[in-house]
């Protein structure tokens, strides 16, 4: 199965995420079955990423965003950790500072933008500015919603800028999601994780819904899509991004690195044999 193409949001599609069920794991079986596929594609990263750190004329943006829960934090460890710190970072964004509250949504979201060489991360992203600032009313309607073409504008110029953007939604359904607070509460190494506000979230999850409906649907370009990903199932999530971005290192073409001296010429000097 071609997962990025059935996961894949169309640009302007209705109601894509409803279609999803968060418990689809194509035709795996269970976490065995995608062990060799994933560890292959772990690998496959580690590479894609020096190929690109060599060549230094690309980026790589990945946006991770799922209801809390959803295993953001997870994919950055058990994907985004197969590749090289130096080359790659991630960034969270919370709750703006004073500082940033004073600019534009997107001040501080360009700045972590990805250099030439290097991938960035977002856990959670510049799309808060039209999920949790809507869902909460911190902003007008007329506010929230020019927010689409500034996104779809902010990508764009990413994108002329030699930046691949993959965002993935982490698609958890509301019952896995209860499920996985109360684990966190069991484990005593996963109990920091727990706040009441996870919980009272929930009272918002059709109205975020909702908000993602439109934001997936309103800045899905080919430039910069999105993947809705099955997240019930944490081995088929991570088999899915590792999947999905070990391809689009691959589309990239990005030849092994080269030498950047005359072998021949250090040989000699040195009498390297």
């Amino acid at each position: 199965m071609d997962l990025a193409t059935t996961l894949r949001v169309p640009l302007g599609a209705k109601d894509f995420l409803r279609g999803v069920d968060p418990a689809f794991h194509a035709d795996m079986a269970n976490d065995a079955a995608t062990e060799a596929l994933t560890a292959h594609n772990l690998k496959r990263l580690r590479e894609g990423q020096v190929r690109l750190y060599a060549e230094s004329k690309r980026g790589l943006l990945i946006c991770l965003q799922g209801m809390d829960g959803a295993g953001k934090d997870g994919v950055v460890t058990h994907v985004i950790g197969a590749m090289n710190p130096m080359g790659c970072r991630v960034y969270s964004f919370k709750q703006p500072s004073a500082e940033e509250r004073a600019h534009d949504f997107l001040w501080r979201i360009h700045k972590c933008a990805p250099a030439r060489g290097w991938i960035s991360v977002f856990n959670r992203s510049h799309y808060e500015g039209v999920l949790v600032e809507r869902v909460h009313k911190l902003v007008a309607p007329e506010a929230w919603q020019a927010r689409y073409r500034q996104i779809n504008e902010f990508e764009r110029l990413l994108g002329d800028n030699g930046v691949t953007i993959l965002k993935f939604f982490l698609h958890i359904g509301k019952k896995e999601q209860l499920e996985r607070f109360k684990g966190r509460m069991d484990d005593p190494a996963k109990r920091w994780k727990v706040s009441e506000a996870d919980y009272a979230e929930r009272e918002h999850w059709d109205a975020y819904q909702n908000a993602y409906e439109d934001a997936l649907a309103q800045c899905s370009p080919p430039n910069a899509p999105w993947f809705v990903v099955p997240a019930d199932h944490k081995w088929f999530r991570n088999f899915a991004v590792s999947q999905i971005v070990a391809d689009a290192f691959d589309a990239l073409k990005i030849g092994p690195p080269q030498p950047r001296t005359d072998l021949a010429a250090l040989r000699t000097k040195y009498h390297v044999g």
